[in-house]
């Protein structure tokens, strides 16, 4: 870890955005508040209070309360607006719903149906947006999956394999990127036709270039899980796409995380989930309940993943570099 803080993105719109000093940086002030939460007073306290203003196109459980919860414990407050709130795109464009809550919150949290719309919330000189999800990257999702990792491994780097056995949707597309960052080595097996973006995949290996991560794309789940220390699955059919459920169940045909495949990634290795899960499709409920506790640690690093990316973001990087190394 760098001896300083290092500066904070402008804005958190993609995993991308990170460096691996940042991410590495990042992750470790994560694990200092998660171990310092019951504190009081707590040394992670705004000295004027700040708010989130959370503008949700869908629902969620674990972004919702996450941010919320993160922004009340940091002092401040945050405001929620749902899809009848605003009408977003529909009702008011949504550069002028960024230009508006710019000067009213503090930051802006978007969990948006197209990512062009968490650009057009950027308002130039405007307060820091941040991605809590879009088709495109869910990269909160991959900072506390990292988090998670580093945890029940002890680390992250090069002796890390992920295995991701499932779409490639807007997780995978923030993991590849993120593990690049972190030197994690991320072996993805998606159905041909549902495979990651190949931009993101090559962005992704160009970093991997630099950390000595292996990023590998298969359509063979055995392939992937071969020697893995984590298995990775998402749902079949993300919200919005139940129309293709039917179709889709059929593409992931020997797709299911089960114990067959859990035991080829071999001893030790561990289950994770991003949730909602579907036991019985995607993941079977055998090792769902096996690896349940390690699942719900990773939903409960979204709040800690988060509280120090708002943190950190909102501090504009004038951050005690010794703060997490506590």
């Amino acid at each position: 870890m760098s001896g300083s803080a290092p500066h904070p993105p402008p804005h958190f719109l993609s995993a991308a955005d990170l460096t691996s000093e940042q991410l590495v940086w990042l992750l470790d002030l994560a694990e200092s508040m998660r171990l310092k939460r019951l504190e009081r007073p707590s040394r992670w306290q705004w000295q004027f209070p700040h708010t989130l203003a959370l503008v949700f196109e869908k629902p969620s459980l674990r972004t919702h309360v996450s941010f919320s919860v993160a922004a009340t414990e940091l002092g401040g407050s945050s405001v929620y607006l749902g899809p009848g709130d605003i009408g977003l795109n529909t009702r008011e464009p949504a550069s002028d719903v960024g230009a508006v809550l710019s000067r009213m919150a503090h930051m802006i949290v978007a969990r948006v149906n197209r990512h062009q719309t968490l650009l057009d919330l950027v308002e130039p000189g405007g307060v820091p947006v941040v991605n809590a999800l879009s088709e495109l990257e869910h990269p909160c999702q991959a900072l506390a999956d990292l988090l998670t990792l580093k945890q029940r491994f002890g680390g992250l780097g090069n002796q890390l394999t992920l295995a991701w056995c499932g779409d490639g949707n807007n997780v995978l597309h923030s993991l590849l990127l993120a593990c690049a960052a972190a030197g994690v080595n991320l072996k993805a097996a998606c159905p041909a036709g549902l495979q990651p973006k190949p931009d993101v995949v090559q962005a992704a290996r160009e970093t991997a270039s630099v950390t000595g991560a292996e990023i590998g794309i298969t359509t063979s789940p055995m392939e992937a899980v071969s020697g893995a220390n984590a298995v990775y699955t998402d749902v079949w059919t993300s919200m919005g796409d139940e129309s293709q459920a039917a179709q889709r169940r059929a593409q992931f045909s020997g797709f299911q995380v089960d114990a067959g495949m859990m035991k080829a990634a071999g001893a030790g290795a561990v289950a994770m989930h991003c949730l909602p899960a579907h036991c019985g499709e995607e993941i079977s409920a055998e090792v769902f309940n096996e690896h349940r506790a390690l699942i719900m640690q990773q939903a409960e690093n979204r709040l800690h993943a988060q509280k120090a990316l708002v943190w950190w973001m909102l501090s504009g990087g004038a951050v005690d570099s010794t703060l997490a190394r506590r």
